[in-house]
């Protein structure tokens, strides 16, 4: 293998990390997703799409109310009713759920209490559609209301009724952090400025409905679940608990999965319902929600408040940083207590800072639960960070780039909350996009109207302590060696559109020299994979792609072995090659078959297991809530974005954006590339119109027509700029590359926007109207300082002399 070629490998240890160098044979390559044909082509069965047969169709009732007590609930006639093989309420579960274990708050079907708007309070399983509706429609409700609080500040009141009885003035988790000395940070600055700032809760939007297909065999009381979910092992862990059930009697299936963005980063309501309906009913039931039920199930990032204050020295560094940060969780925890600890964890480690002051509110209000999103816990607060910084930098009278590099940290670092940065390309992203946008040729050279702004962001390579604690290895992947040759890569990874299955064969691929199309990748049947956490927080690529590495140093080191005993030779005399290997210094040779049918000589099928966890010294502090931010390697971006602005609507146009991603080491670029420009394309929505509304907590665009997701014709071009920093824990390097891309472009905007017309915008999204109001009190402010300027002018002007020069 010619090593100033391809990844450094160091086959010999257990525990070697390949380093990369340059483009290897597979890694590095731009490698056409191994499911794209599948997907193209119509052959990928989705969950709905299922072939399953005679399934039984299961509707939910959901609550008409936001908030009340539960006083009965009547099935009686919709039991009677032909058809109905199943009706189910919140007692046919035996506990409730949620995410995180100390945070468990939420039934499957509502109990004794309502929470919002389109709660799950009842469920019917019946032969057809039709059937099934009428149940629901013959089913009583009896419900005492209550005062419902569909903001923050209403919930946290004093008088408010708790959501929650332990959760006392509505808050969910309050978090008190200091680093440094804040106080005399902001004395010794030169420069203080502080804004407060709004940003409107947004959905997902994954195009695929969710569904659920679930088989229950009574006899040997076993479970199949098949759903869209992200997160099959909690699922699986969710389920056992919701229905009672032994772990080993219930098989998770992940089919394909149209698109999560951190939707089904959690169990969700309806996966629990068909399964809890198909062991009511005794047989199998399928479950597809409609677009409003998407919307109502939600889990997207809340409505947030920022109240941000800056201390900078006259050369720009930042001497003190104080943030406090209110989100609207909505009726239940969910990845509540993490969210809110993300965003005040990720203060630190893009910039040096001297010392930061944070104060996280997570409160509940009556409006379906928010949750993980992606970039999750970080793209508000980075927002307001680089927004201020900008503003700050204009007092200053410091370029943006001068800015940020005066903040630059060099890796390695320890930041002030204990999180390791091994890695950070952010120099190098800084200046790639500063040239390729011609930041210092073109900014203030344009008409008004037209402006550039940018930003800077950076993001987790997953979390390095896992949601449920076990003790068990972050990661693991399985490899099967038959007697066809073939390699089966088992992972419990959930490849759901980002190409990890891809990855994790090219990584394989690349330790053992072998093509691609040896390799085939089973993921996410817990009958048959490994067990993995997930897909989220971007943990995939690094912890599962390292497991991958490892699992194919362990098979061919085998692979290996079996050939110098059929040589008769040392294993170091091996010249490995692949296809074929022989022994160094001779013509000596087997082609791959004969390795395989060497190495299975005497067990038969060969399987090997790689598994992978994060260092301790990269899982964060003592402190309370420490962990969360902790990661084994943190992504690093810089973009520009070209606006222009019409002053007569307030419409705002992305005419272009460059962006430079710092992903450590990019083993399929095609699929990198694509990563950062979907990550720039969900920072351009929120930043531009998305944003849920509600009526008494009933949702106002629960739909893909009036929830304004970006479209081709506001899609602007998107210019990627990939840089290697070669992180020394991630596989070949690498490091995250789908998230941390997408903090940074509302700021870019809002920054644009103010080099465009001069209005800074302290709220997202900044729709047509937001803008023009902006614009109209720029104006409004003119003509108030043109009317006080006439009188001071007149009263200081000399007055005319007439001449006196005798003629």
């Amino acid at each position: 293998m010619d090593k100033t070629t391809a990844p450094d490998l160091v086959s010999g240890e257990a525990n070697a990390q390949p380093r990369a160098v340059s483009a290897g044979r597979v890694a590095g390559q731009r490698t056409p997703l191994i499911d794209g044909v599948d997907k193209v082509s119509g052959r990928a069965r989705y969950t709905a799409d299922l072939p399953i047969g005679d399934a039984l169709v299961g509707v939910i009732l959901r609550s008409p109310v936001a908030h009340g007590l539960i006083r009965a609930i009547d099935t009686r006639a919709a039991r009677a009713l032909p058809g109905v093989r199943a009706v189910i309420t919140g007692d046919d579960f035996s506990a409730p759920y949620g995410v995180i274990p100390i945070a468990q708050n939420e039934w499957p079907l509502a109990r004794e209490r309502v929470r919002y708007r389109g709660e799950p309070l009842a469920a019917v399983a019946a032969d057809d559609h039709d059937s099934a509706m009428a149940a629901l429609r013959a089913i009583v409700l009896d419900i005492e209301p209550l005062p419902a609080y569909f903001e923050a500040a209403a919930a946290r009141a004093a008088d408010a009724v708790p959501l929650h009885a332990n959760k006392p003035g509505n808050i969910e988790r309050q978090v008190e952090q200091d680093f440094g000395d804040v106080d005399a940070g902001f004395a010794a600055a030169d420069l203080v400025v502080e804004r407060c700032f709004d940003y409107a809760e947004i959905a997902h939007g994954q195009i695929e409905l969710n569904a659920a297909v679930a088989q229950y065999d009574p006899e040997n009381d076993r479970l199949i679940s098949q759903s869209v979910s992200q997160v099959p092992y909690y699922l699986h862990l969710t389920l056992a608990q919701c229905l009672g059930m032994d772990s080993s009697r219930i098989r998770v299936v992940k089919p394909f999965v149209g698109g999560g963005f951190g939707h089904r980063v959690e169990p969700l309501n309806f996966e629990m319902i068909t399964a809890a309906l198909a062991r009511a009913a005794g047989g199998t039931v399928r479950t597809e929600l409609t677009r409003e039920e998407v919307f109502l199930t939600h889990r997207g990032r809340p409505a947030t408040q920022i109240k941000l204050r800056l201390g900078l020295a006259k050369g720009g560094e930042i001497l003190a940083v104080d943030a406090e940060v209110v989100q609207r969780g909505g009726a239940y925890g969910g990845y509540g207590l993490v969210t809110i600890l993300y965003a005040g964890a990720l203060l630190h480690a893009l910039y040096r800072v001297g010392a930061v002051r944070y104060r996280g509110f997570r409160v509940y209000a009556n409006l379906p639960p928010c949750g993980a999103m992606r970039g999750h816990g970080a793209v508000d607060v980075r927002h307001a960070f680089e927004a201020l910084l900008d503003e700050a930098g204009a007092s200053l009278g410091i370029d943006p780039f001068a800015l940020r590099r005066a903040n630059l940290i060099t890796a390695p670092y320890r930041t002030l909350n204990d999180l390791q940065v091994n890695s950070c390309g952010l120099p190098q992203a800084l200046d790639a996009v500063e040239a390729a946008s011609r930041w210092r040729q073109r900014r203030g050279q344009l008409p008004r109207g037209r402006g550039l702004g940018m930003a800077c962001s950076h993001y987790v390579s997953g979390s390095a302590k896992p949601v449920h604690w076990s003790g068990e290895p972050h990661a693991v992947v399985n490899l099967k060696l038959d007697f066809d040759g073939g390699i089966t890569l088992l992972t419990g990874a959930a490849d759901i559109g980002q190409g990890s299955s891809t990855l994790l064969a090219q990584v394989a691929a690349e330790v053992l020299l072998l093509p691609m199309s040896r390799f085939r990748v089973i993921a996410a049947d817990s009958a048959l994979t490994p067990k993995d956490n997930g897909s989220y927080s971007s943990r995939v690529s690094f912890m599962v792609g390292n497991a991958s590495i490892r699992a194919a140093q362990s098979l061919r080191r085998v692979l290996i072995d079996a050939a110098a005993k059929r040589l008769e030779v040392a294993a170091d005399d091996i010249d490995w090659a692949g296809e074929s290997c022989g022994v160094v210094g001779t013509d000596r040779r087997l082609d791959f078959a004969q390795v395989v049918q060497a190495a299975l000589s005497d067990a038969g099928t060969l399987t090997v297991k790689g598994a992978w966890s994060t260092p301790p010294e990269t899982q964060g502090g003592r402190f309370r809530g420490a962990a969360v931010g902790s990661s084994a390697g943190f992504s690093y971006a810089a973009q520009v974005v070209e606006v222009s602005v019409d002053e007569d609507t307030g419409a705002v146009t992305v005419e272009q954006v460059w962006v430079a991603h710092d992903c450590g080491y990019a083993i399929n670029p095609l699929a990198v590339e694509g990563q950062v420009q979907g990550a720039v394309w969900m920072g351009l929505g929120q930043a531009l119109s998305e944003e849920t509304q509600y009526h008494e907590g009933l949702p106002l665009r629960p739909n893909l027509i009036d929830y304004r997701i970006p479209t081709i014709v506001e899609s602007p071009p998107i210019d990627v700029t990939l840089i290697e920093s070669h992180d020394p824990l991630g596989p070949f390097g690498a490091k995250e590359a789908s998230e941390g891309a997408l903090h940074g472009f509302p700021p870019a905007l809002s920054n644009a926007i103010f080099d465009a017309v001069g209005v800074r915008l302290h709220a997202l999204p900044t729709t047509p109207d937001r803008v023009l109001e902006a614009l109209q009190d720029q104006r409004r402010e003119a003509r108030r300082l043109a009317r006080q300027a006439k009188p001071a002018l007149a009263a200081t002007a000399t007055p005319s002399i007439p001449s006196t020069t005798e003629s």
